[in-house]
């Protein structure tokens, strides 16, 4: 049999949810909102992917913002979105819901005539199937006969193909038009030309998944035990009951009550959102079935990410990635609500990144005090730093625009025009939250920094360079040592990265180096863990050696270091990056006034005009990407 090169592909509903952030009220009263992917199937194709497996998505999305906010997110999970199809007559769907308290969970579908709905079987990939060890099918895509078509095509290619099916039962009585549009939260309306019509496919499935009450609507009966004996007389599918707090039970042949099902363990957590439980136990259940897990085992991945989902807000982004499912089962949590537990949470944050990256050269022309210092002396107005700082992104862009590792670092200061333009790209985008050139430290963000934070795109990542020495006074050390405790709680609130630069050169005098490794290892001890540190230009391998020891011992999942360059020559940095490059941790280089010094003093002072600039910069940038990578190629073949 041809090698399969995806485990499962998922097939039907794939939305935008937008969440009402405030908890224990109603709808009508939540204010603010966040947006998620949402969709049964779209939910556990990101579950499955952040679990380990190759998924796939077969749906529709409209040719509109949403639709590429679904389409991207897939992507930066890891979603293989060869079956996304852009339609262009339908929007995406939308679902506006929210937690009102442990039973109420009121939600709108905004589905008539949507772009997932409008599925048909030429839509349906066969080689796309044919490649997957498993096709997942969602029940609210039996409702409507063009879907339905769909759906049994894509089931029939499956069995061409040793494809292996699963029903995610996923009953929605409003979604098959038995419940009004101000009743979405209903779970069960009983109705027997539903339960005739799903009937019609369970002969032809592997493995069928729903609640008790999803079995009630396949079978045609509220006895839970009859249902299954029902849906066991049509079907020889494995058949596993979700059952709540009760965990689930798994049935491979006659049902003999519920002893006669496997149980995996179960978690107590507290239930502070049920919506997405399902779709989060999915990707778990089937993380252990196709990874050749025995059912015990399965139902305990299913049960775990179940508990994730059911003590988190929103759903995709609820679900735990494989680390963070390892770690709950080996150690447990002292929490019931999952949510609050540090440990899991930072484990959740930094292994759902949706770019790991592992390679970075940035041009940073954050600078602010240089810029007036020479603006100043050049008679220019503050005007035209804000010019020169696009001239800057052009240069930038124009060398390495299309090098996978391309950044910036740009402030909202005197740099918006160019922070706002690179925002809307690809490349990794660094924005200064510190005052220039003061000390003690001081934020520009006025009032709380998570409020700040809050007006900042989620793709940029929060840069502070923290003047700190270990030989500065205890006041100044705790004034510094508070605010990067505020700023890493603010940025694990609103999921923004941050960068942590460390300079400790001060006053006219050089860095002492030697004090920078327990700089590190201080702030993690205060519990603070950032995503990036931004460290000066160490001379030797010791150095770097020595903190990457710290990172090694304290976090393992962050993101890296990058190597800052203090106006260094040319031939400093290259010294500076042989002995860098032998440091795993070290991502690359986030290099400033090296590369535009000499162009924005001449440009300002009218000797040099924006073609000879952009011209310079670019020469001084390349130079400098090439000798990062001559040193990574130099370490390698060592």
């Amino acid at each position: 049999m041809k090698q399969k090169s995806l485990d499962v592909v998922c097939f039907g509903r794939a939305g935008v949810d937008l969440y009402g952030h405030q908890v224990g009220g109603r709808l009508e009263d939540m204010s603010s909102f966040a947006k998620y992917v949402g969709g049964s199937p779209a939910n556990t194709s990101i579950g499955t992917a952040r679990l380990g497996l190759k998924s796939a998505m077969l749906t529709r999305v409209g040719d509109e913002h949403m639709g590429r906010f679904i389409r991207e997110t897939l992507q930066a999970e890891g979603v293989n979105v060869r079956g996304v199809k852009t339609d262009p007559a339908r929007l995406t769907a939308l679902v506006i819901l929210g937690i009102q308290d442990e039973e109420r969970f009121p939600l709108i579908f905004y589905r008539e005539n949507c772009a997932d709905m409008a599925l048909c079987e030429e839509d349906i990939d066969e080689d796309l199937i044919a490649s997957s060890r498993a096709l997942l099918l969602s029940g609210t895509h039996l409702s409507t006969d063009k879907v339905a078509a769909a759906s049994r095509k894509a089931i029939a290619l499956a069995k061409r193909h040793n494809t292996q099916v699963v029903l995610d039962i996923d009953y929605r009585p409003n979604l098959w038009g038995l419940a009004g549009h101000g009743d979405g939260e209903s779970r069960f309306i009983a109705d027997g030309k539903v339960s005739e019509h799903l009937q019609q496919f369970l002969s032809d499935l592997d493995l069928i998944v729903g609640t008790e009450e999803e079995f009630h609507i396949a079978a045609g009966t509220e006895d839970s035990l009859d249902a299954l004996r029902v849906v066991r007389s049509i079907s020889m599918a494995t058949l596993v009951c979700k059952r709540g707090a009760d965990g689930c039970r798994v049935f491979e042949a006659g049902i003999d009550g519920w002893e006669s099902g496997v149980q995996g363990p179960g978690f107590k957590v507290e239930v502070f959102n049920v919506l997405g439980a399902g779709d989060s136990f999915m990707s778990g259940l089937l993380r252990g079935w196709l990874g050749g897990e025995d059912w015990e085992t399965s139902c305990a991945f299913a049960n775990a990410c179940g508990a994730f989902a059911v003590s988190r807000h929103g759903c995709a982004p609820a679900i735990p990635s494989w680390q963070e499912l390892q770690h709950f089962l080996q150690y447990g949590s002292e929490f019931e609500a999952l949510r609050f537990d540090p440990t899991l949470n930072h484990i959740h944050r930094t292994t759902t990144r949706h770019k790991q990256r592992q390679r970075v050269v940035a041009f940073a022309v954050d600078h602010r005090q240089q810029f007036y210092g020479w603006a100043k002396a050049a008679g220019s107005s503050p005007a035209a730093i804000g010019k020169f700082k696009q001239l800057a992104l052009q240069a930038a862009q124009a060398e390495a625009g299309n090098d996978p590792g391309f950044g910036m670092l740009i402030d909202d200061l005197t740099g918006r025009h160019a922070l706002h333009n690179l925002t809307s790209t690809s490349a990794w985008v660094g924005r200064p939250i510190e005052m220039s050139g003061k000390f003690p430290l001081q934020l520009e963000a006025q009032g709380e920094i998570q409020q700040h934070l809050h007006d900042w795109p989620i793709n940029q990542t929060v840069k502070v360079l923290c003047p700190y020495r270990l030989d500065d006074d205890a006041k100044t050390r705790a004034h510094h040592e508070s605010l990067m405790l505020e700023l890493d709680a603010a940025c694990r609130a609103t999921g923004h990265q941050w960068l942590l630069e460390i300079i400790t050169a001060r006053n006219g005098q050089g860095p002492d180096f030697t004090q920078v490794p327990n700089i590190m290892q201080r702030f993690y001890e205060l519990g603070i863990k950032p995503d990036w540190w931004k460290l000066e230009p160490g001379p030797d391998k010791p150095y770097w050696d020595a903190v990457g020891a710290v990172i090694d011992k304290h976090d393992g999942y962050c993101q890296g270091i990058i190597v800052l360059g203090l106006d260094a020559s040319i031939e400093q940095i290259i010294e500076a990056f042989t002995s860098a490059a032998q440091q795993p941790w070290v991502k690359g280089f986030a290099i400033g006034r090296t590369l535009f010094a000499e162009a924005a003093q001449a440009w300002l002072q009218g000797n040099m005009d924006d073609a000879e600039a952009i011209a310079l910069m670019r020469q001084q940038y390349r130079l400098t990407i090439d000798a990062w990578d001559q040193a990574i190629s130099n370490n390698e073949r060592r």
